[in-house]
């Protein structure tokens, strides 16, 4: 099968905010636009790239909100600004997939596509292509959803983890028998030890039919919100229905509303170098580290007597760190964020904390 199939398209969801990596995250500036791993690339920009390979460049949309549509036309070259899908509000991912799928079959009724998140790492860009052409050749068949799922290497709190059934005899695709969010550590043991769980990767492939009839059965208000401007879709008149719609949407994840409910949901199992890269942890667990067990970005950073921390400063500041320890030192314009590893999952509240006590402009 040609990786180039005109049948194949791509929807890359780059809206969010990425708060867990403040101060460097920013609202106007969020995780997916970043650099965070130092590669000369954002990780949007890998992502797109990583997508020209399932599908013709032109397949591949772009959702995000509206304030980021310059910052998306500067990051892609050769990006058009018809293949920016442009949200008028955060509502989460399944008003934000069903706009594309509408815009995608106002196009080619006959399309399968695929459903990635802008900001996750993949190590192994072979590996994953093949697998997304497997997929897709799947759902080709008939109205199956396939969501990928990563082999656990760990017990992680962070991820949502995904049930398997027996193989349905095709090469690793599986029937889900269930999800399960975010668990505590005693439930991640469990469902590691077991042998029967992946973790959530977030990462779908569907035929367009196939999305429609679930979004139809198991989310009809929302189907019919966006089915009521059928005809406006791919025209110019687009942008002011969406406007319109979208404020009259749930907020939502595609979990909640298709995947926990509906019965025909498979997964593949991925071996791809995965990472939701949702937190400072997990980027100093994929980056490169010194002696000392230090990841460090910056040309100007002095260490004492200090072991194991992310240290991500403007790189000709001069920085000195005595006596630390397994902490997060990061410095972003204005900002500057001293805390505990161990402690990081408390970010989202400080963020919220600040923009209560200091305001918008440090959020």
């Amino acid at each position: 099968m040609s990786k180039r199939n005109p049948n194949h398209y791509v929807v890359i969801m780059a809206g969010g905010i990425g708060t867990r990596f403040w101060p460097m995250s920013r609202t106007p500036h969020p995780k997916q636009f970043i650099d965070i791993l130092g590669t000369g690339k954002s990780l949007l920009q890998q992502t797109y790239e990583r997508s020209k390979e399932v599908c013709p460049a032109e397949n591949i949309f772009i959702v995000t909100n509206s304030d980021y549509k310059l910052l998306v036309m500067g990051q892609l070259e050769g990006i058009k600004p018809s293949q920016i899908l442009l949200e008028p509000g955060r509502r989460n991912t399944a008003p934000c997939i069903a706009y594309a799928a509408f815009r995608i079959k106002a196009i080619n009724p006959e399309a399968s596509m695929v459903v990635a998140p802008s900001d996750h790492l993949i190590l192994k860009d072979k590996e994953y292509v093949d697998l997304v052409n497997k997929a897709l050749s799947e759902v080709e068949k008939g109205d199956s959803l396939i969501t990928l799922g990563i082999s656990p290497t760990r017990p992680d709190t962070g991820y949502g983890y995904i049930q398997f059934e027996e193989s349905t005899g095709d090469g690793g695709i599986y029937k889900v028998k269930s999800f399960t969010e975010k668990p505590d550590l005693a439930m991640a043991k469990q469902l590691v030890k077991s042998g029967e769980f992946l973790w959530n990767a977030g990462i779908f492939i569907w035929s367009v039919k196939g999305i429609m009839a679930a979004f139809e059965k198991h989310m009809p208000e929302m189907f019919q919100l966006f089915e009521e401007g059928a005809t406006e879709f791919n025209t110019p008149n687009e942008g002011k229905f969406i406007e319109t719609a979208y404020m009259q949407c749930k907020s939502i994840s595609i979990d909640y509303g298709v995947m926990e409910k509906a019965k025909n949901v498979f997964t593949l199992a991925a071996d791809i170098g995965w990472s939701d890269l949702g937190t400072w942890g997990s980027l100093y667990s994929y980056s490169d580290k010194d002696e000392q067990g230090h990841v460090i970005q910056g040309k100007n950073v002095l260490t004492y007597d200090s072991k194991n921390c992310i240290v991500n400063v403007p790189k000709n500041k001069l920085v000195v760190i005595q006596g630390m320890k397994d902490m997060i030192v990061v410095e972003s314009d204005d900002i500057l964020l001293i805390c505990k590893q161990s402690d990081e999952q408390q970010i989202k509240r400080i963020v919220n904390d600040v923009k209560a006590t200091k305001g918008e402009k440090f959020v």
